[in-house]
């Protein structure tokens, strides 16, 4: 049986990844003829939850703001990753999927929104006004409680009479 730390573990981890002279020049032109570098992290629940809630319903701002949110090297602003070309962000979109364990595009970045950790992360975040950041660090059963004290108390308030009411 893993560990909570065990199972936790892979959000911390950075990995390097190899961009060929081809990626970073598509063209050919000659302007880089060797392979670079970035290194990158994994997505976490909070970073699906805030990218969900900025990109709304915009694909190319989602694939930028999971590029920006990833890379650790070098750090790059949305409007810097913003200016690369088509190719080179999709090709670090596709890394970044990778090593979030998001398999394959659309379908799947969906399922991961709508999971219902990332369902509870967002009700929390709303209600609480808390950041993604301090949802993020809540233990599992921090999140469960929360949620049944949401539940709790919405049911008393609106079960609760009216003054006047019979």
């Amino acid at each position: 049986m893993l560990s909570a730390e065990e199972l936790l573990a892979g959000a911390s981890l950075t990995y390097d990844i190899t961009l060929p002279a081809r990626v970073l020049d598509p063209g050919g032109g000659g302007a880089v003829e060797q392979p670079g570098a970035v290194k990158l992290r994994p997505l976490t629940v909070a970073d699906l939850q805030l990218i969900s809630r900025a990109a709304k319903d915009s694909d190319q701002l989602s694939a930028t703001l999971m590029v920006q949110r990833a890379l650790v090297e070098p750090d790059l602003s949305v409007a810097e990753v913003a200016s690369m070309h088509a190719g080179l962000l999709d090709y670090l979109l596709a890394r970044v999927n990778a090593v979030s364990g998001i398999g394959g595009g659309d379908e799947q970045l969906d399922a991961a929104v709508d999971a219902p950790l990332t369902k509870a992360a967002f009700v929390l975040a709303r209600e609480y006004g808390w950041t993604p950041r301090e949802v993020n660090d809540l233990t599992l059963g921090q999140v469960m409680l929360n949620l049944k004290m949401l539940k709790d108390f919405s049911i008393r308030v609106t079960d609760k009479p009216t003054a006047g009411a019979a």
